[in-house]
């Protein structure tokens, strides 16, 4: 491309996806203005949205990138984005660990074994209960035994690993990068090393949200809204932003409405006149604001007092 124009400037951009930022990274290094841009935020024509295909949408993507029209997201560093896949490969064990414990489940249905006393009395997949697995239950079939048997053991590797990559995070928190703002976020009610560092390792830095409006938006805790007129419809969460933190969050928020007196307080004038699983977003977006303070303010938060 210098050879044929050596004055140039180039640009292009790419839709972000499973491929991750390193393509943007080798783009920069060859000289080439290079951004990321969320597909949905790229404008599309119902005849695009019909006769979709590379070529389609890469004319698409030159088109508004020449107009200006299109705003690249954020690009992590390297060591943000490594320790943000550690976070996520966490999440992918406790799913699969779960795909497992179904499988297991089923398996025990279909061969008619029904849990003893001793073992449906007590929380399942305790120790009393992998054992009770390993060395109890009896299938007349071979086949059966061995399925039995080889799923047994991977639920107790993917515990094991789900144990070793906890570890791992909780080492990380420690680090001297995330020290200081893990120590602010986890002075918010709720708040432990598991979402503090997903939070941390997503958004890399407070700074780049000029409010707390924007971060809701960026992790998709805003409701969707229908306006014409003088009629206004305020609908569900928005489908865009960050599902694993919004999930993280609003279980913090089950947690913060029983310690924190004001959201307690703010909790229950809520559940008066909606549904508790509405009211908890509701909180959740309150404790995504004091995370948000503290960290931009660099003050720890702290409980209010209620006379």
């Amino acid at each position: 491309m210098n050879e044929k124009y050596p004055k140039a400037r180039f640009y292009s951009a790419y839709e972000a996806g499973f491929s991750g930022f390193w393509a943007h990274r080798k783009l920069i290094e060859l000289g080439i203005d290079n951004i990321v841009v969320n597909p949905a935020d790229i404008p599309t024509t119902q005849k695009e949205n019909t006769t979709k295909s590379d070529s389609v949408d890469s004319r698409k993507i030159a088109r508004f990138l020449r107009s200006g029209a299109l705003q690249g997201i954020h690009i992590p560093k390297i060591e943000t984005e490594g320790d943000r896949i550690l976070l996520r490969s966490r999440n992918k064990i406790i799913q699969d660990i779960g795909r497992i414990k179904r499988r297991i489940k089923a398996l025990l249905y279909i061969q008619g074994i029904t849990y003893p006393p001793e073992i449906s009395n007590s929380a399942h997949w305790s120790a009393p209960f992998m054992k009770w697995l390993s060395e109890d239950v009896h299938l007349e079939s071979e086949g059966a035994r061995q399925s039995l048997s080889l799923l047994v053991n991977e639920a107790k590797l993917l515990r094991t690993l789900l144990m070793s990559v906890t570890q791992q995070i909780r080492n990380l928190s420690s680090a001297t990068f995330y020290r200081k703002n893990m120590s602010l976020i986890r002075s918010v009610p709720g708040i432990g090393i598991t979402t503090g560092m997903t939070f941390l390792t997503e958004i890399e830095d407070i700074k780049r949200f000029r409010n707390s409006d924007k971060l809701a938006g960026f992790v998709g805790l805003v409701p969707t809204c229908h306006s014409s007129g003088a009629k206004e419809i305020i609908g569900e969460m928005t489908f865009r932003g960050k599902k694993q933190l919004r999930s993280y969050l609003v279980e913090s928020a089950w947690v913060a409405a029983r310690i924190d007196p004001a959201l307690c307080i703010c909790f229950t004038d809520l559940c008066k006149r909606m549904p508790a699983n509405n009211a908890i977003i509701r909180i959740a977006r309150k404790l995504l604001n004091r995370i948000y303070y503290v960290l931009k303010n660099e003050k720890e938060y702290v409980l209010s007092v209620v006379n």
